[in-house]
């Protein structure tokens, strides 16, 4: 009830059955739609509608989080589809409200510091390599401007690592890179070319030509509004997300090939939702590290973090996908979660009343979401009040943090913490806030991973084969997969003309047949030709057989070669 009259309130009722509308089409259709994703993962609204497939109140996720009655700001859904049919699921959004009504959003890309130094210097006729030259006093660092690097701005006076004394050198003694230099501060920052957001698109109440001008690439195709997102949601309309995700489709196309299998044996279709998620043998196939393949959890780094935790339950897959970033790793909060869990370290609470909250983390606050409870249950917070000082954290304001201290500090006195003690608890929340991932998200993909892993552990051969099939034209990660399957035990047929389809498959005796597609220099129209006749006529007794029923025009001597 709460959600619901603060979606009411806020006039977004039409937003949730918009998204719930196009999410159900998707599934009707048959087209893989992810668990959820970001924050929205935390609405039991989104739950209801079918929108998420995470229950929030299992895994303690926060409607605040998401949409928070006591800060005004626009909702957003971002949900992954199938990466092979997201454009279908676009395609019926617009027939729905019309085609003059939905588009896609453009995307501006700006000059850069460095792109802006090769861009005047190409213009004003400097040799690549004395451009270069100058381009290399650029310091690397993410979102680094020339001001930056010239010393100038407020913020390289605080941060020595901006400033580049090589550029500063060369605009002092060199007459030609000063000119280079003076010309791109001027351009630096402006929009230099226009592309398209990757899912984003907006749904008008009337004609999008009402709200803002629209960009075609060619001739009428993949119109977008000239306007990015942030202008979008200025003038009041609303983006939603369309994202295209691998996984979904590794697994639309793992189900295929084992729901093929059950068939054959006698037994139901596999439903992916319904898996249980204490199975022994996935967290068993985690605890070994043989993780390629298995969605979020397949780099080395991630492989070692496996390795130290050793994850026995759901909980600690999402606590894998929150820790795995620079900033827990490089914090000392990881080792701690570990030593804790595998009881190298006492398991200690800031708080006796904040153990419910942290048990899960073992005493570490992990989530955001936690930073929130702790808010609620020591200063009577409002989760809308908490997710406030949630985002006043992660901003490091020091007027802002002072303020909010005062408050959280005297708050939580009343309810008969020590100061000293509320003190402390504030510095933690707020140390552990820099970090804090959104576990809405986490909990989300976490369920993809363990997905993924309990087909790897169940149906081996059948998940290899999707994988294969997704990365069909890059050989490189082919080999690696294949060795993979080998070091599984799995048998891998070479391409046979008479076994082989365009993609990867799994036959009866569980061994992955080669595809054809990922034979190097056979192009697709070929293979389906080869593919259609030996459907019409049944294998190929020989070469010549081959030669004789094939149009050698279509099917020339080269692709004839690289079969052989």
């Amino acid at each position: 009830d709460i959600e619901l009259g603060v979606i009411n309130q806020m006039g977004f009722p039409g937003y949730f059955l918009i998204v719930a509308d196009f999410i159900q089409w998707a599934k009707d259709h048959d087209i893989p739609v992810g668990p959820g994703r970001g924050s929205g993962a935390g609405s039991l609204v989104a739950y209801a509608l079918k929108i998420t497939d995470l229950d929030p109140l299992a895994y303690d996720l926060f409607f605040e989080r998401f949409l928070n009655p006591e800060r005004v700001s626009m909702p957003d859904f971002d949900v992954d589809f199938c990466m092979e049919r997201r454009d279908e699921v676009i395609e019926y959004v617009s027939h729905k409200y019309g085609a003059q009504r939905v588009s896609q959003i453009a995307t501006h890309g700006t000059m850069a510091a460095k792109a802006v130094l090769r861009d005047v210097g190409r213009v004003l006729g400097v040799p690549y390599p004395v451009v270069d030259k100058l381009v290399a006093t650029v310091p690397p660092v993410l979102g680094i401007t020339l001001p930056d690097a010239l010393g100038r701005s407020a913020k390289s006076q605080d941060k020595p690592e901006l400033r580049s004394e090589a550029m500063q050198e060369l605009y002092e003694k060199d007459e030609e890179m000063r000119e280079i230099i003076d010309t791109a501060l001027q351009l630096e920052g402006l929009a230099r070319n226009v592309g398209k957001h990757a899912g984003g698109v907006v749904i008008a109440p009337t004609k999008l030509t009402d709200f803002s001008a629209l960009y075609s690439e060619s001739a009428g195709a993949g119109i977008a509004t000239q306007f990015d997102k942030d202008d979008i949601e200025a003038m009041g309309l609303v983006k939603f997300d369309f994202l295209g995700l691998r996984t979904l489709t590794v697994i639309d196309w793992a189900l295929g090939h084992i729901n093929t299998r059950r068939a054959r044996e006698g037994a139901p279709p596999l439903d992916i939702a319904t898996l249980p998620l204490d199975d022994p043998a996935t967290y068993k196939l985690l605890q070994s590290t043989h993780t390629t393949a298995v969605f979020q959890l397949e780099s080395s780094g991630m492989k070692e973090l496996i390795r130290k935790l050793r994850p026995d339950t759901f909980e600690d897959i999402i606590a894998l996908v929150a820790l795995f970033r620079p900033g827990p790793l490089g914090s000392g909060m990881v080792d701690d979660f570990i030593n804790r869990k595998h009881g190298l370290a006492e398991v200690e609470y800031p708080h006796p009343d904040l153990e419910g909250i942290l048990q899960t983390t073992y005493g570490v606050m992990v989530y955001q979401e936690q930073v929130m409870q702790v808010a609620q249950k020591l200063a009577n917070y409002s989760l809308g009040e908490a997710d406030n000082l949630r985002r006043a954290m992660g901003k490091k304001k020091a007027e802002e943090m002072a303020r909010n201290k005062d408050i959280f500090v005297s708050r939580a006195v009343e309810r008969g913490v020590p100061e000293k003690q509320a003190t402390d608890i504030f510095d933690l929340m707020a140390k552990f806030a820099e970090y804090g991932f959104n576990k809405s998200h986490s909990a989300a993909y976490a369920l993809l991973s363990y997905q993924t892993a309990w087909l790897k552990a169940h149906y081996p051969a059948e998940l290899m084969a999707a994988v294969l099939t997704s990365e069909i034209e890059k050989i490189d990660k082919i080999v690696r997969f294949i060795n993979e399957a080998r070091d599984m035990g799995l048998t891998v047929i070479p391409p046979c003309i008479n076994r082989s389809q365009y993609t990867f498959t799994v036959s009866e005796r569980g061994e992955i047949i080669y595809g054809l597609g990922a034979v190097k220099g056979v192009g697709e129209a070929a293979i389906n030709i080869l593919l259609e006749e030996r459907a019409k006529n049944g294998d190929y007794t020989s070469l010549e057989d081959l030669c004789r029923r094939l149009d050698l025009k279509k099917l020339n001597r080269k692709t004839l070669e690289t079969l052989i």
